[in-house]
């Protein structure tokens, strides 16, 4: 008799704990790809703290360089396989083509939602990069589209070892143009290159000719031009292409700049051999893993016009965006909210000496990085101004700036070839 009733006890049990363990509540895992190399280690370390907190396991996942998983995105997206998390590497209109095709999860309700600060805690200008206005000229639904995990500005540095070197005060870069190319002959007399920057890789220069253009004429006619409203032949954009001429003639150019790439441009500055780098706030890490005992400061451009600001390009340098179709949807935008918190951000800062997204992050960071993070006020960048030039002009105008810098033709010949291009281009579009 009582061995049946242990055989009813013993049932009775592995049902109570059969139906227990139904019950149990499994947490997801949460993929997110990236191509980070610098902030890998941190990432992991961020994704075990946030398992313990939650259960909730966040897979990050390495593809490297940023080339591959450029190409891996673009395959996922194509076969309907993207992570939970991503980011893209690209211009504003591949991210437009990202949203419309369904891969992007619309942010907005999130970061508002319950009177939330998500959105107040990010610097503007880095939400902006994730953000597509009322009336953009993509189609897409005004909303934020992405969260903003640090942020970048391109700007100049020197070197104060140098400076002290050929007699200059080092704490007292250049205040203007002027002064800054009447170091070329004193910097070539001293046997030391220049300016050193990755321009061979083209964007650099055309981020570099950016900044001109709005300190020469401002924003409204750099956008005017880009709708097609001004000319490229007009005199202040010759204005703007006679700054590489100037700068070419003062010998404030480092020699090889115009096929220099940035690791060979940075390897330079980091190993004193050059005056001025023109480089992105990611430098710092580069410089501190080069030669920790660098001693430089961050400077803006030094400006030629007066009426109008110095610009220079910033704003988010990565963001993540949420797989709109993931099952883990919901748990991905709360990883979110919680990676870009104060405490997070201050803790990848110091980890990987790039700039936290998050204003509140700023009082634990190097001093160089603060006044690359002062830079944000100047900060403006092509995917915010709602409006798009066409490639094959970006190109021409690129690839016109570095024959200038190598004597093959004037800020003139280059100005109407760049027209050129535009014109033709305006003109596929409306015969379409």
């Amino acid at each position: 008799m009582w061995r049946r009733g242990l055989g009813i006890f013993v049932i009775l049990l592995l049902s109570i704990i059969g139906c227990s363990s139904n019950s149990v509540d499994l947490k997801p895992t949460v993929t997110a790809w990236h191509w980070m190399t610098d902030r890998d280690a941190a990432f992991q370390e961020l994704a075990k703290k946030y398992e313990i907190l939650t259960g909730v396991k966040i897979d990050f996942q390495l593809y490297a360089p940023s080339d591959a998983y450029s190409q891996k995105i673009r395959a996922a997206a194509q076969g309907i396989n993207l992570p939970d998390i991503f980011g893209i590497l690209g211009e504003k209109r591949d991210f437009a083509s990202f949203v419309k095709a369904g891969h992007i999860l619309d942010l907005t309700a999130y970061m508002e939602e319950n009177n939330s600060n998500w959105k107040n805690k990010f610097f503007s200008k880095a939400l902006a990069v994730n953000e597509f206005a009322l009336g953009n000229s993509y189609g897409i639904n005004p909303g934020v589209y992405g969260a903003p995990i640090d942020i970048m500005t391109i700007q100049m540095v020197y070197n104060k070892n140098l400076f002290k070197k050929l007699g200059l005060n080092p704490n007292q870069p250049p205040k203007n143009f002027t002064e800054f190319i009447a170091l070329g002959q004193r910097i070539k007399d001293a046997g030391l290159q220049g300016m050193v920057s990755g321009w061979g890789e083209v964007w650099m220069v055309d981020c570099f000719a950016n900044n001109y253009a709005f300190n020469i004429m401002g924003k409204e006619k750099v956008l005017a031009t880009i709708r097609g409203e001004v000319s490229y032949t007009d005199p202040d954009w010759i204005k703007v292409l006679d700054i590489f001429r100037q700068m070419k003639k003062s010998g404030i150019f480092a020699s090889g700049l115009v096929t220099m790439i940035n690791k060979s441009a940075e390897q330079l500055f980091a190993n004193e051999k050059a005056v001025f780098a023109f480089n992105g706030s990611w430098c710092v890490n580069v410089y501190k893993g080069m030669n920790p005992a660098l001693e430089y400061g961050a400077m803006l451009p030094p400006a030629v016009g007066q009426i109008y600001p110095m610009a220079i390009w910033g704003g988010a340098g990565s963001s993540f965006m949420v797989n709109a179709r993931s099952k883990n949807k919901e748990e991905a935008v709360k990883f979110l909210s919680w990676f870009t918190d104060q405490d997070q951000q201050a803790y990848l800062a110091q980890m990987t000496n790039n700039l936290p997204a998050n204003k509140n992050s700023l009082s634990k960071i190097p001093e160089v990085l603060a006044q690359f993070s002062r830079g944000m006020e100047y900060a403006t960048h092509p995917n915010i101004w709602g409006v798009s030039e066409f490639s094959l002009v970006i190109e021409a105008w690129d690839r016109g700036i570095q024959s200038i810098i190598i004597g093959e033709k004037t800020p003139e010949q280059v100005a109407a070839d760049v027209q050129k291009v535009k014109e033709r281009e305006l003109a596929k579009r409306r015969a379409r």
